[in-house]
């Protein structure tokens, strides 16, 4: 059971980056269709990786297991930044759909676009918002450093993913 749930403490920047191009994919056919229900789907996507990495979600392991090795070899980030990324899909994508279920599909449809424009950062620039929220909440004593201590000795993920992989 502790191994199908936990995040990782170290994660692919590039399987992250192709995570975050499905969402902009899935969420923009949501905008495009007008098919605002794919927010429970993406709610639930994100929910699996906050329990669990990308190890009990689809988008996951499509992105780990067999887009980004084909794109060369990982590149390792701290693990907890991502996560609070995640959280922060998952809080997006729950309003979403509660929005729709109480008949507010604007706020559905905003919700929507806003997750487009971040996610579509974050896979094509690599520009994490919610890592750079996660870092100044660190700066500003809100998160303890004791949460991501990779984030702090880049020279540490190196030893946690040798450590996993071991």
């Amino acid at each position: 059971m502790r191994r199908a749930f936990g995040f990782p403490k170290v994660v692919n920047e590039k399987a992250a980056r192709v995570v975050a191009g499905i969402v902009v994919l899935v969420a923009g056919l949501a905008l495009v269709t007008g098919w605002l229900w794919l927010a429970a789907v993406l709610a639930v996507g994100f929910a699996l990786r906050v329990a669990s990495g990308p190890k009990l979600d689809p988008f996951g392991q499509l992105a780990t297991k067999v887009i980004a090795p084909r794109l060369g070899r990982p590149v390792w980030v701290a693990g907890a930044p991502k996560r609070f990324a995640q959280a922060v899909g998952l809080a997006f994508t729950v309003a979403a759909t509660v929005a729709l279920v109480l008949g507010a599909s604007g706020v559905a449809f905003g919700l929507l676009a806003i997750l487009v424009v971040f996610a579509l950062l974050e896979s094509a620039l690599g520009f994490c918002a919610g890592c750079w929220v996660f870092g100044y909440l660190m700066r500003w004593g809100l998160v303890p450093e004791a949460v991501c201590v990779e984030c702090n000795d880049i020279t540490l993920r190196q030893r946690s993913r040798e450590a996993a992989l071991a």
